[in-house]
């Protein structure tokens, strides 16, 4: 796995800016090496802020959306459309926007869709289409992704892992149910940590004074169980993408003026 690398920006907007393109970059050089290009997406207001200037972005149409494969690391239990729902708000901002093949649209089944009620059945079927996405080369249970988007949460969770949560000890399933998340909504469906880490890149992305101290503590050594953002890796880089309040306990990092 790789070291984690510390990128600061000073304000958010910027940090999302620069992250979307830096998005478009890896897409392109994905699809010029390989003829397609995959990213796992987060929800929350810094990973919809980044697809939401992404879908700004002139640099956008560099890409073949037409050949961008597009998966959920995590997505809130609920019915389809619900506003709340991770995938609702990604097509809103940006994949009702840009010309996605809806068969390269991979969402989690919803709380009312063929599944029902029933998070693990939701769970199971979505590492059943991640074994099905995968090929030799990729020598696991799920394709190797070209970046991975996460979010980190207040208390250190990243994905919908949450500290001490039975998901944080989980090595063998790729995909989980999550119940009783101190976060509502309490039922999720979320990628592993040890899906993520089959990502060629994992970038995490938080902003604010809140989010410091489990940075710090994240970059500073800590485990996965207590804080499972630091167990997050990319198997080629792992960025942390931060503004200046977010980096504020992480010693020697310096935040680039916004000219």
């Amino acid at each position: 796995m790789s070291r984690p690398q510390v990128v600061v920006y000073s304000a958010p907007g910027l940090l999302a800016a620069a992250t979307a393109a830096r998005l478009v970059t890896r897409m392109v050089d994905a699809q010029a090496a390989r003829g397609h290009a995959s990213v796992v997406l987060t929800g929350g207001r810094t990973g919809i802020m980044v697809l939401e200037q992404l879908r700004a972005a002139p640099a956008r149409d560099a890409v073949d959306w037409s050949r961008v494969d597009l998966y959920w690391g995590d997505e809130r239990f609920l019915p389809s459309g619900h506003p709340d729902r991770n995938e609702t708000q990604a097509r809103a901002a940006l994949l009702d926007h840009v010309p996605v093949s809806p068969d390269r649209v991979h969402a989690m089944a919803p709380s009312d869709g063929p599944f029902g009620d029933d998070p693990d059945a939701a769970a199971a079927d979505y590492a059943d289409l991640l074994a099905r996405k995968a090929g030799p080369e990729d020598h696991g249970p799920v394709p190797t992704f070209d970046v991975c988007l996460l979010g980190v949460g207040e208390e250190g969770h990243t994905l919908s892992v949450f500290p001490g949560a039975p998901a944080v000890y989980e090595t063998e399933r790729t995909v989980v149910a999550v119940r009783n998340c101190p976060k509502p909504p309490p039922t999720r469906v979320s990628m592993t940590l040890a899906t993520a880490r089959r990502s060629a890149e994992v970038w995490l992305m938080t902003t604010g004074e809140s989010k410091a101290a489990a940075v710090a503590m994240a970059l500073g050594g800590a485990g996965e169980v207590q804080l499972p953002a630091a167990g997050a890796r990319g198997i080629r880089r792992t960025l942390w993408l931060l503004d200046k309040p977010a980096a504020a306990k992480v010693p020697n990092v310096f935040a680039p003026p916004l000219s």
